[in-house]
């Protein structure tokens, strides 16, 4: 049984008609500060962890940055009407550290929304994800497929959740929907993991050509079925987010990331995340004001 709310008036942003934009303690949204998850329906969690990133760091600055962004953020969708603790230094340590914590948030009955962080973060979220509610379908927003092997001798990375997490039996077999996936790969065989455990794939070439319609299509599979949702920022075009670690040209536009996003509506969520959004790389922040939009939007599908 989902545990009662606490009493009390709901947690509501600040009237930035009241308090400028530019003012206050910056948080997501511009939402009070609550770290009791006994209290929410959903948690806006930051995890600054990149140490799985294989490029360019910098993704561990991605929580603060998008939080400053999304004080742009306004209450109201006309179309749909506190940061973990981790270990900079030990990949091993911070993963049981994201799965201990958000163990505590599942447990309290709230879902969780979490902002990286690396990709690599993702293995530990559906550790979490999988006690609470068992195997998952998996809707992914992504350039890469990460379903790598390894890097460097290590099993873990930004480029192995994936892999990882059908090895550990936390995902639906045959309910896994790649969206975005482009650019070079080491060999035609980095997809050959995908076509072994019947994950659906639609390549940004093939979302460019065909639109929403396939990718709604797969969607209508997923009804009644419990679904995490991922979304790296490098899904989409670096022309609209340049600040991530792995960019990839050929990516999508800001408006068509909104328009899948939205495509998730009437999905039962159990929880979702937003990663790689890498600020030293970002041009006047466009890439954090885009992950707090996006935050907004996902929020809302919830």
């Amino acid at each position: 049984m989902k545990p009662k709310r606490l009493a009390g008036p709901r947690p509501s942003p600040a009237d930035a008609l009241v308090y400028p934009r530019f003012s206050g303690i910056a948080t997501f949204m511009r939402l009070p500060h609550i770290t009791s998850a006994k209290e929410l329906d959903i948690a806006l969690i930051g995890i600054p962890y990149d140490g799985g990133a294989t490029y360019r760091s910098g993704p561990r600055f991605g929580p603060r940055n998008v939080r400053a962004q999304s004080c742009m953020i306004r209450p109201w969708n006309p179309v749909l009407n506190g940061d973990l603790s981790v270990n900079p230094l030990s990949l091993d340590d911070t993963f049981n550290r994201i799965t201990s914590q958000l163990n505590d948030v599942l447990a309290a009955g709230a879902r969780t929304l979490s902002v990286g962080g690396d990709h690599s973060i993702l293995l530990p979220i559906l550790r979490s994800i999988h006690k609470k509610f068992g195997p998952v379908a998996l809707v992914q927003f992504d350039a890469h497929n990460d379903t790598w092997g390894g890097y460097f001798g290590s099993s873990h990375s930004h480029g192995t959740p994936v892999r990882r997490a059908v090895e550990e039996g936390l995902l639906i077999d045959g309910s896994v929907l790649q969206v975005g996936l482009r650019g070079q790969v080491y060999s035609k065989d980095d997809f050959e993991f995908g076509r072994k455990h019947k994950f659906s794939v639609i390549t940004a070439e093939e979302f460019h050509r065909g639109g929403l319609a396939p990718v709604e299509k797969i969607l209508k599979r997923f009804r009644g079925k419990q679904v995490y949702f991922t979304l790296d920022i490098d899904v989409v075009d670096p022309a609209f987010a340049p600040g991530t670690g792995t960019p990839q040209v050929g990516g999508l536009s800001s408006f068509q990331i909104l328009e899948l996003v939205r495509c998730l509506k009437g999905q039962n969520l159990v929880g979702a995340d937003l990663v790689e959004v890498s600020p030293p790389y970002d041009n006047g922040e466009i890439t954090s004001l885009l992950a707090a939009n996006l935050l907004f939007e996902m929020l809302c599908v919830f």
